[in-house]
């Protein structure tokens, strides 16, 4: 990020009170501070395994104020701007945590839409406001030219007047266009246990003192179960608004997925944008850093494909990204009577 670590989304619960006399020899280290923010980017869970990402700034972050301000993660930065393919020179605006809440009818059903996005991209251009249509505000009167102006400048939008163009005024950076959605979805922990000093605070501040130190672990049904219910939905809603969403994961959990699903993302290398789009990150062959180096991690393949497979008539059924919600393979009955006989004759009965 290159600035302080704000504890990756919801880590910041895990805060450290250092007034506290239990923290006495971290606040040594940090004499200045009140309070500390785990600052946990990863979780190594044996030196045979590449850490498990567990913070999604660790992947990526997007946006900056500032031309080149930022040092990391600018190969991925450069990789997601390739395969979303805007016209060279686009002025692309980064809002972050969009929250969208929607009610409406289908089918003379009352549904709603509540999801947040990590990330929306828009081109940003200088639109006259004759052109910009807001919900209930419509530019087709003097007194909602106004209404509109005061509204975009109360949203902090500049507005300047310009008597070339239709409705006389000109918003500028305004978005407009295609949008893209980014979300990053990293690994989940178990939580931890307090007695035996395994939560993520504990780990934090014992490796921080060079005290032997655990971590929790990962919790990899939580990772599937997050997953599954956000990827087709925001994949499909970015496309109804002519965009696309893709998704920034580890290889890790793109192998956990693969294994635990009846989806082969594997299956889906490719080098353009679908319907559903993973940009699976790796350490590469992690054994060859330095840990206490900050690093770029240098693997990056796109894997993309449809929503479901095309209806085409005397096929065989092709690979779609809809298989993440099928088993990953059917056991025989006689597991599931394994199961039954061990567990004994049934202690209860209907009749």
């Amino acid at each position: 990020m290159d600035a302080e670590c704000d504890g990756g989304g919801n880590r910041s619960q895990t805060k450290i009170d250092l007034t506290l006399a239990a923290h006495r020899d971290l606040k040594t280290i940090y004499p200045e501070r009140d309070a500390l923010v785990p600052g946990v980017c990863s979780l190594k869970m044996n030196n045979d395994h590449q850490p498990w990402i567990v913070c999604p700034r660790r992947l990526l972050v997007l946006g900056r104020q500032q031309e080149g301000v930022r040092t990391y993660q600018r190969d991925l930065e450069t990789k997601l701007l390739q395969v979303l393919a805007y016209p060279i020179g686009t002025k692309l605006g980064v809002w972050k945590e969009v929250q969208i809440n929607y009610v409406g009818r289908n089918e003379n059903l009352i549904k709603k839409f509540e999801y947040t996005f990590d990330y929306v991209l828009l081109p940003t251009l200088d639109l006259p406001i004759a052109e910009i249509e807001l919900k209930n505000i419509k530019p087709d009167s003097a007194k909602n030219l106004q209404s509109l102006k005061r509204k975009l400048e109360g949203n902090g939008f500049s507005v300047s007047e310009d008597h070339q163009v239709k409705g006389g005024y000109i918003v500028h950076d305004f978005p407009h266009g295609k949008p893209s959605i980014i979300e990053i979805m990293t690994s989940s922990t178990s939580g931890g246990n307090k007695k035996k000093g395994t939560q993520i605070a504990q780990a934090f501040e014992k490796a921080i003192l060079g005290q032997p130190h655990e971590a929790p672990s990962i919790n990899y049904r939580q990772i599937w179960a997050r997953m599954v219910s956000q990827l087709l939905v925001k994949s499909e809603v970015a496309l109804g608004w002519g965009g696309q969403t893709v998704w920034i994961l580890q290889d890790t959990l793109v192998d956990y997925i693969s294994r635990t699903t009846g989806l082969n993302i594997y299956n889906f290398q490719n080098e353009i944008l679908d319907e559903v789009n993973i940009m699976s990150i790796s350490y590469g062959d992690f054994k060859q850093f330095n840990p206490h180096e900050t690093l770029d991690l240098p693997q990056k393949t796109l894997f993309s494909g449809p929503i479901t497979p095309a209806n085409e008539q005397n096929s065989a059924p092709q690979p779609s990204f809809i298989d993440i919600i099928r088993q990953p393979i059917q056991p025989p009955k006689s597991k599931l009577m394994d199961v039954i006989i061990a567990a004994g004759p049934a202690k209860n009965y209907l009749t």
